[in-house]
């Protein structure tokens, strides 16, 4: 019986390891080299000084002595606090959400499945990469000066550095899309607009939809820096505890921005499994 089993029982052979030739083994030791050579570089661009470091361990240990415990005062401090947290929340739902009809409007321009003009497509790639490439900080900076302080400013930033982000990540996504449906309606002579709302959208809906939800997530993180530089917020206090050295209630205001960035979190990832097929 064992020999029958022995029989029919497949016998594993060795797998050949693969053999790197000398080219190959140049070409990782090189770049092996150039990573250690930007590191370097990067070490000392960045003057990382370990030594700094422990000599500043007491300093550390009086800023953490002087926060805790933290002040959980009702009134002002924990009041103002949560007040502080709802205006965030809604600096970064409308930062969110009212940047969508721009995003729509360069992702269709800047994706090749939607717009065959090469020229538009630069255009608005151009201005994805813009709104991209500025920090919303500098952004948050540019719209204090012009509707001064308060949480509209850091609203007007979100809205143009998401535009530029979201745009990138949905012209992606559509340009993943597979091309069959939009095909089978542009030989039925359907319009680009057709093919849009018919095929393209459809198709991505959900993926699309996923990344709203991420980047609403990043977005409440942002506009807690936001508030760093006028835009409102709970941000806003934390920057002014620090500035009158009440360390203890900056780490109140921290611990409920922990908890904001908890729920935002979990609720996001509870719509995406119910999104999810």
């Amino acid at each position: 019986m064992s020999a029958l089993v022995d029989e029919r029982t497949p016998e594993r052979m060795p797998v050949p390891r693969k053999r790197r030739g000398p080219r190959a083994i140049g070409m990782a030791a090189g770049i092996t080299a150039v990573l250690v050579a930007l590191h370097v570089a990067a070490w000392r661009g960045a003057e990382m000084d370990l030594g700094m470091l422990a000599e500043g361990w007491h300093g550390m240990v009086r800023f953490v002595s002087e926060a805790i415990p933290p002040d959980l005062t009702w009134d002002p401090v924990v009041k103002d606090g949560l007040d502080a947290c709802l205006v965030t929340l809604w600096i970064g739902l409308l930062g969110t959400t009212l940047s969508i009809p721009f995003t729509i409007v360069l992702c269709v321009l800047g994706t090749r499945a939607t717009n065959g003009n090469a020229a538009v497509y630069q255009v608005a790639r151009g201005i994805m990469s813009f709104l991209r490439a500025v920090p919303d900080v500098v952004f948050a900076l540019v719209f204090v000066t012009a509707v001064g302080l308060g949480p509209f400013a850091g609203v007007l930033a979100l809205i143009c550095n998401n535009t530029g982000v979201m745009g990138k990540l949905w012209s992606e996504a559509m340009e993943e899309v597979d091309d069959g449906p939009a095909q089978a309606l542009r030989i039925a002579g359907a319009g680009r607009t057709q093919l849009i709302a018919h095929a393209v959208l459809p198709a991505c809906l959900p993926q699309l939809v996923g990344l709203v939800l991420y980047r609403l997530d990043v977005n409440v993180r942002s506009s807690l820096v936001l508030g760093l530089v006028g835009a409102g917020g709970i941000g806003f206090l934390i920057n002014q505890s620090i500035q009158e050295f009440r360390f203890d209630q900056m780490l109140t205001y921290i611990l409920m921005v922990l908890v904001l960035v908890v729920i935002v979190d979990l609720l996001s990832s509870f719509v995406r499994r119910r999104l999810a097929p």
